[in-house]
């Protein structure tokens, strides 16, 4: 019994009448109910383990419901450019999406503290106890609510690696190349290390560093830029110290979020049962990358790809260096000064001490 089909198992089905037909023109399966609900979502998975494990669980979905919802997967720009996912779900391009949550800062600024941020919280758990337990998933929503998109839940997916055509074994080995970057901090971060940033999708990295435009790429995990084709064009990964995959964003944070619309459409059960999906889809999704990204690392290694790793003092250092870019976000919106401040409390208590209350208080008079 398939992974997928274990978590079917462990679910009742839901077997409440199918609501009226979506917006949206999709095949439908007949039920006994009545016409099942078909929802368009699109990951931001192009290829690769991540985009095969999504198609997966969308496929259980209709079985799981009884009949009475659908997911029909589409991949990484069937409907929608990456960065224009948002716009497709308010304006009903689309019902869901599976998009990397880093691009909801061009909803506000807040949605940089919603990701993974350099040098902040640094394993899956944490975010877990932001978004469960310390109000994340509340505050999430009140930022997406403005523009017409519902936030449902996050999925994990894993720590992100750098490839380049050049060894980046110290701190100062970031100044002046040339490298790709989702945007916000980590842009910020990277160009306060010396670096230049182009901002890029996955799907053109590969071209980009083919190109010569790029040096180098931050982008996920092993597998996924295996399949991704990254070693063809780069003979070096830089990583954090041993136990630490990333410095930058051990911890990248996707999510399922879906059109306000589309989402009220849903009866109370339907949307406690999204709920309740997305969430084990997390546990599903990420266990699933980290198990291929074990055999990604032997083909690297036959391909040629030597990986270097950053040092503790480094770690000290960047943290450093990110401080106050932390504290200039938080102040970007009402929204990111209230998300920031449940995390810096989190990151400076006993339980983590990422930062010290010392370091802290000193930009803390600025919010």
């Amino acid at each position: 019994m398939s992974i997928l089909s274990q978590a079917a198992s462990r679910r009742r089905f839901l077997t409440t009448a199918a609501a009226a037909p979506a917006a949206l023109a999709a095949p439908a399966i007949a039920t006994a109910a009545g016409q099942t609900k078909t929802w368009v979502v699109q990951t931001a998975w192009n290829g690769g383990v991540g985009l095969q494990v999504f198609q997966d669980w969308c496929a259980t979905i209709v079985e799981k419901t009884g009949g009475e919802l659908a997911f029909e997967a589409k991949k990484e720009g069937d409907i929608a450019p990456a960065f224009e996912v948002y716009e497709a779900l308010r304006d009903g391009k689309m019902h869901a999406a599976h998009n990397f949550t880093i691009y909801a800062t061009k909803m506000n600024p807040a949605g940089a503290f919603l990701s993974s941020y350099p040098m902040a919280m640094r394993a899956p758990h944490e975010f877990d106890v932001f978004y469960y337990g310390l109000g994340g998933i509340e505050m999430a929503r009140e930022i997406y609510a403005p523009h017409g998109v519902f936030y449902v839940g996050p999925v994990h997916h894993g720590p992100n690696i750098i490839h380049a055509k050049k060894p980046l074994r110290y701190i100062d080995d970031f100044r002046g190349i040339t490298m790709r970057t989702p945007g916000g901090m980590v842009k910020e971060f990277f160009e306060a290390l010396g670096a230049t940033t182009v901002q890029l999708p996955g799907s053109q990295i590969f071209g980009a560093l083919q190109s010569g435009e790029i040096e180098a790429a931050d982008f996920v995990g092993p597998s996924i830029n295996y399949d991704y084709g990254f070693s063809q064009e780069t003979q070096f990964i830089s990583m954090g110290p041993a136990g630490y995959m990333s410095v930058y964003q051990p911890v990248d944070i996707m999510e399922i979020s879906t059109g306000t619309e589309a989402w009220n459409e849903l009866s109370p059960e339907m949307k406690g049962f999204v709920e309740q999906e997305t969430h084990a889809f997390s546990d599903i999704h990420h266990a699933a990358i980290q198990a291929a990204d074990q055999a990604a690392w032997a083909k690297f290694e036959a391909d040629g790809t030597r990986v270097s790793r950053l040092t503790a003092e480094d770690v000290r250092v960047m943290t450093k260096v990110m401080v106050p870019i932390w504290f200039d976000y938080a102040q970007r919106s009402p929204e990111a000064t209230k998300v920031f401040k449940a995390q810096l409390d989190y990151m400076t208590s006993g339980s983590l001490g990422y930062v010290e209350r010392e370091v802290a208080e000193i930009f803390t008079g600025s919010l």
